[in-house]
């Protein structure tokens, strides 16, 4: 038996001002740092020793993973990860979502949000959001990094590093992932076999460890810790 917890990163500052953020490094609000110690508290509750724990190259994800692991008291080194960041919004990157409702409309909005190969117009690579202007991203082989991505983008870096990475170990190892919603909704689509009708629904919340557990290289169990704010999975 083993187990993967997936937890997306507390409310982040512009999660707050309901801006899209994507690749734009910002750190978390003040309910996001709450949400990620309620997070490491239930995952104490579990009682389950973690032997690897894996984030994006983001401050919201690492910061998020740094108080889940403080309270837990194990100070293992976390793997940083490029392919697992936040979905790239490309011209989006900045703006207001409600602006942007009223300006293109509620349904062209939630089409660029949730839609599965439909990509944004792509940023301006002089413009500060691009990540090629982030220090962060400086040792990443440009030919790598986007100028905006689809659902179908993101989950095919994630799954390549997921496989490459992570699914041998899990099957006898306990493995935490702190990354982001589109980056966790990309793996749920693969570990639960999700079509693409069903991922365009699927609904990530901020700072709720997901708890899946395998037996023979299979999933048996899934649940949100915190059940109070647990989404429907649409497969258990």
């Amino acid at each position: 038996m083993s187990y993967l917890i997936l937890v997306r990163h507390g409310q982040s500052i512009w999660n707050l001002e309901k801006k899209f953020t994507g690749w734009v490094d910002v750190d978390l609000a003040e309910n996001g740092k709450l949400e990620a110690k309620k997070a490491g508290n239930l995952i104490r509750n579990l009682k389950v020793q973690i032997d690897f724990y894996y984030c994006s190259f983001q401050l919201r994800a690492k910061n998020t993973l740094g108080i889940i692991q403080e309270i837990l008291n194990d100070n293992k080194k976390p793997t940083a990860a490029w392919q697992l960041n936040e979905r790239h919004y490309g011209a989006l990157t900045g703006l207001n979502k409600d602006e942007m409702k009223i300006k293109l409309g509620e349904d062209k909005v939630l089409q660029f949000r949730r839609s599965w190969d439909l990509r944004p117009d792509p940023l301006d690579k002089n413009n500060p959001y691009h990540p090629k202007n982030i220090k962060i991203y400086k040792d990443i082989p440009s030919v790598r990094i986007p100028d905006t991505e689809s659902l179908k983008d993101t989950y095919e870096r994630v799954l390549e590093f997921y496989k490459m990475e992570i699914e041998k170990k899990v099957i006898n190892n306990n493995i935490l992932i702190s990354a982001h919603g589109n980056s966790i909704r990309a793996l749920c689509k693969y570990l639960f076999k999700l079509d693409n009708n069903l991922i365009s629904k699927l609904e990530i919340p901020t700072g709720n460890p997901l708890v899946i557990k395998f037996d023979d290289n299979k999933i048996n169990e899934c649940k949100y810790l915190d059940k109070e704010r647990a989404n429907d999975l649409l497969v258990f």
